[in-house]
């Protein structure tokens, strides 16, 4: 975004002009709050705050200028942080409330929104993680996957689809020739931790947790401590994050299998990719994979078209 112009046009009276007085309102809004959660007392170049407002925002009888422009900043920043909320639940629970408020704050504010939509907030999560792990350490390597997990979600969930593959392409195309694409929504992950399996604990979590508030006498139980999920240890696992029927899901899969997977999403051919899987992987297990895949709907063809997926 251009810088903001000094002072806001004294009339709109030209598409510059608007141009003009909506990068003013746009920084103004998105400037990040006080500590109190408040509208900045200074503007940018260090004049008061109450005197730029009082150039494009009209008071009322019930609040200042600089009053009603405060209820827009904290309506952006209020709404990023529900946004981010709502799509991260494993890195809250990974990390604690206070230690979670703390990365979205520093996120957004070195990385604020450049899309019409909120969908993509998160996705510049995990390498924001990767490069101020102050934030989150001693967790950051958790962090940084538990993030690539949940956009890994978010893509799966909204995604493009493709036009499927048909079987018979398969069947009368040769190996050495066959090329293919792997669905857009469909995220491949080699992680350090059994992240599908903790965010399932943490989904389940919130589930029973959902109920316990909807219950007669729940209110009783407000005061005690939140029963977090347990952290995963160590273990080197692959996942296929997806879609099926418009519902998320995750499948392990096989290292071979992923290796045979990551090669057919670089373009190898069907032999390249197959080779990949190693020399002790007999045939009838490829096989196998493959019709699995298949009846999930993972393929579709390559071409000219065709977009790289989403990260």
């Amino acid at each position: 975004m251009k810088a903001p112009p000094k002072h806001a046009p004294k009339r709109i009276a030209s598409t510059a002009d608007l141009r003009k007085f909506q990068r003013l309102m746009a920084t103004a809004v998105m400037r990040p709050l006080t500590a109190q959660d408040g509208l900045q007392p200074r503007w940018i170049d260090g004049r008061s705050m109450e005197k730029v407002a009082a150039e494009f925002v009209k008071p009322n009888d019930r609040l200042s200028s600089f009053e009603r422009l405060q209820l827009y900043n904290r309506m952006y920043w209020f709404r990023l942080f529900d946004a981010i909320r709502d799509d991260c639940p494993g890195l809250i629970a990974a990390l604690g409330e206070r230690a979670f408020d703390r990365l979205a704050q520093a996120y957004i504010e070195k990385r604020p929104s450049r899309s019409f939509t909120l969908r993509d907030l998160c996705s510049r999560l995990e390498r924001f993680i990767v490069d101020n792990p102050r934030l989150t350490a001693p967790r950051t390597a958790l962090a940084a996957e538990v993030a690539r997990f949940e956009w890994a979600q978010t893509v799966a969930f909204d995604g493009e689809s493709r036009p499927v593959l048909p079987a018979e392409i398969l069947a009368r195309t040769q190996p050495s020739r066959l090329r293919l694409a792997i669905q857009p929504y469909v995220t491949l992950l080699d992680l350090k931790y059994p992240i599908d399996s903790y965010m399932i604990r943490v989904k389940r979590r919130d589930t029973l947790r959902s109920e316990a508030s909807n219950t007669p006498g729940a209110a009783s139980h407000a005061g005690r401590r939140r029963r977090r999920a347990a952290l995963p240890g160590r273990a080197r696992t692959f996942v296929a994050v997806h879609r099926l029927d418009n519902r998320l899901f995750y499948k392990r899969l096989d290292p071979a299998a992923f290796r045979v997977l990551s090669a057919l999403s670089r373009g190898a051919t069907l032999t390249v990719a197959v080779a990949a899987a190693g020399p002790r992987v007999i045939p009838a297990r490829v096989r196998q994979w493959f019709k699995v895949w298949m009846a999930l709907g993972w393929f579709c063809e390559r071409g000219n078209k065709a977009r790289g997926r989403a990260s």
